[in-house]
């Protein structure tokens, strides 16, 4: 048996597919804002992948001869910032002139907005063959629930 939904509840399920769409496009336009600043000089932008599971959001990072001391990584309620330099190392005294030089070294700064609401006493951060993982576990969003409080009476004293 089929259910009809009548003109006012078909307006309320699109509303609530424009709103969430708008939330997503917004999302998608504070990120690319937030990564389009002008780069400093000597900065270079690391390859970063950002991954979801049903309870953690992964960051990956590719950060090839930089130390764990030589980043730092800062996390709030709605952004994360990672930022740190990689420093070139020092000439042979071999080597003459470079031919072609294709890495690069600088200071790096990459600031991603987090679209999910995330434990940030959790969270963890590894380094390993030149990869920077960070775990962001997600907790519930409790923004809109109803949480009931408990009202204790206390009887007034009789002043008379």
């Amino acid at each position: 048996m089929v259910k009809s939904v009548g003109a006012a509840g078909l307006e309320r399920i699109e509303l609530k597919r424009v709103t969430e769409r708008l939330g997503q496009l917004y999302s998608v336009l504070l990120e690319a804002a937030e990564t389009e600043s002008a780069p400093l000089a000597g900065a270079w932008t690391p390859a970063v992948d950002v991954c979801e599971s049903p309870d953690t959001v992964f960051i990956r990072m590719e950060l090839p001869g930089v130390s764990a001391n030589q980043i730092k990584i800062a996390l709030s309620n709605d952004k994360i910032r990672i930022c740190g330099e990689k420093k070139r190392r020092k000439a042979r005294q071999r080597i003459v002139s470079h031919l072609c030089s294709e890495r690069s070294y600088g200071r790096f700064n990459r600031v991603m907005p987090l679209r999910w609401t995330i434990s940030i006493k959790n969270s963890s951060a590894e380094l390993r063959d030149g990869v920077l993982l960070i775990r962001l576990p997600k907790i519930k969003d409790r923004r809109g629930l109803e949480h009931i409080i408990p009202i204790e009476e206390i009887a007034s004293e009789d002043k008379s």
